[in-house]
Order: C-alpha cells, then structure tokens, then sequence
C-alpha cells in the first residue's frame, strides 16, 4: 500500500534517521515556480543535518513515501491537484487520484512508515467565531505518535481556542528556545507555554520517557518561532482584510487556508512569502537534528 522512494527505502534499510514532509506546501502554499525550488531546497536542508528526506504524497492512487524528482515535479506543478486529510486517503486511492496530503494524513502516513519526526509549517487548529469548526490536524495528532516541528498554529485561526483543545486532547506543546507560542508568521501569538526546551537532545530524552511512562499515545508539537517575523502591525490588517474578503467570496472549509495565504503574499508585497519560506526550512534543519537525536 505504502512505495517509499529509493533514497527512503535505503535509509530505512540501513537505520538511518528520516524526516517527513507534507506535499500541501508545496501544492497548495506556495506560488510557481517558488514551490518546486523551495521543496528541493528543504529537503537538501535535512540532507545536510544527516537525515533523509521523506515527502510524502498520493499519486495515481498510490501513497509514496518520498519522491523521485519527476514525482516532486508533478505535485508542484499539477493545478488540479486536490488536498486529502486522513479521511480520505482510501477515497483517493481507490479513485485512483492524485492529492497532496495535509498535516493529519502526512502524520497518519508517516506513523505507518514508522517515522518519528515530521516538519511542517504551521498546524491547523480551532476557527474564529466557530466552536465546532476545528481541523482534523488536531484529532490525528491526538492518536498519532509523532514529533512535529511548527511554527505554532497559523495565525488565521482561533489561537486560544486551539491551545484549549490542544489541552483537552493531551498534546504536549514544547517551546523551541520560547516560552511564547509562535503564531505562524508571528513569533509571539500573545499566549505563553508552560514548557520550553533547548536543544534537539532534550526533545529526544522526551520522547523516550513518554513509552516508559505509557503516555506516548499522542504527538509532541515541538513550537519553533520564525527568526524574522512579519510586522505586527501589518500582518493584523491584512489578516483582518483577507478574512473579510473570504467571508464575501463564500469560501469556507479547506479553501480557506490557501485563499488567506495568497490574500496575505499578494497583499504583504512578498513579505508574508519570506515568512511562509524561512518558518518551513527553519522547521525541516530542526526536524532533522531531531530525528538524528532519536
């Protein structure tokens, strides 16, 4: 059911650490032809800190872990590509499609492929002015043994309420050199943490007590703040802005994420895109010397 690429297969083989990557930044979060160059980029990122790479994605109805150069190509290029959470993985494959996976289905499938570490950018989490309006990322992270590296949760949603569940759910949050949760382009959401760590070892040493513990069921969302964030000022006008202007577009659900983030790089005059580009390669060197601390 699971193809790994050779470079996966190998590492896998040998022991080696690897670290996954979603294919929905690449198809959905960032523009052409910056998406292609930004995903071998990332993935050289975590070669370079001693791990491989493993993005993951559905084509032709069949989930790889880790792609050959033409497969990254075509899921960066393909317009029509579809976005699939866990829910419909087996949708997808048995339609015989191809979809770019999104955190929940990229965690789900990297635990099927015993990978321990995962980079993304930012989380999806809890809407504003929707209480039962939550991402699946949330639920999968809380059945999902898996580290994921963020930038705390995208800053379009309901900060609060996403930490609220996140608590309810028991997924630890671990600051990265913070005690600040980040808010995806900001590196302070508003909301403090109760823990913060300071180096890949520390996580790794977590890690390995929560087995022994029997509280390992869950994630560990590893919070690791972009470097140079965007201008508060300006980030909160433009959030304001590109939410009103979705609500008057009728886009709801998955289509919401990706029309904030194009309002956000066309509004912000490529500000946001910097952001969006430092938080995932700043996210993939961390993941990896994680995964090499394992």
């Amino acid at each position: 059911m699971i193809k790994y690429s050779k470079e996966v297969a190998a590492a896998k083989s040998q022991g080696r650490p690897i670290v996954a990557l979603e294919s929905t930044i690449i198809s959905h979060g960032l523009p052409r032809p910056t998406n292609l160059e930004v995903a071998k980029e990332v993935e050289e990122i975590v070669r370079t800190q001693g791990a491989t790479p493993a993005t993951i994605a559905i084509i032709d109805g069949e989930i790889f872990v880790g792609l050959e150069e033409d497969q990254l190509i075509r899921i960066a290029n393909d317009e029509n590509i579809v976005k699939a959470s866990t829910r419909d993985l087996a949708i997808v494959c048995a339609d015989g499609k191809s979809a770019a996976t999104t955190v929940a289905a990229t965690s789900h499938i990297a635990n099927l492929a015993e990978i321990e570490v995962f980079a993304t950018g930012g989380l999806g989490g809890v809407h504003r002015g929707h209480v039962y309006d939550e991402s699946a990322d949330l639920t999968e992270l809380a059945k999902t043994k898996i580290i994921i590296v963020c930038a705390g949760v995208k800053s379009i949603l309901d900060v609060a309420g996403t930490l609220e569940r996140l608590e309810t759910l028991a997924i630890p949050v671990l600051g990265y050199q913070t005690n600040k949760f980040p808010g995806f382009y900001l590196t302070d959401s508003g909301f403090k943490l109760e823990h913060r760590v300071e180096n890949p070892e520390e996580i790794a040493k977590i890690w390995g007590l929560r087995h022994g513990l029997n509280t390992d069921d869950t994630a560990i969302i590893v919070a690791n703040p972009v470097t140079n964030q965007m201008d508060k000022n300006h980030h909160d006008k433009i959030l304001d802005a590109g939410l009103l202007a979705a609500t008057k577009a009728n886009i709801s659900g998955k289509g919401v994420t990706p029309f904030l983030l194009e309002y956000f790089h066309t509004t912000s005059k490529g500000e946001s895109l910097r952001v969006n580009i430092e938080i995932i390669k700043a996210n993939s060197k961390l993941a990896a010397q994680i995964a090499c601390a394992l």
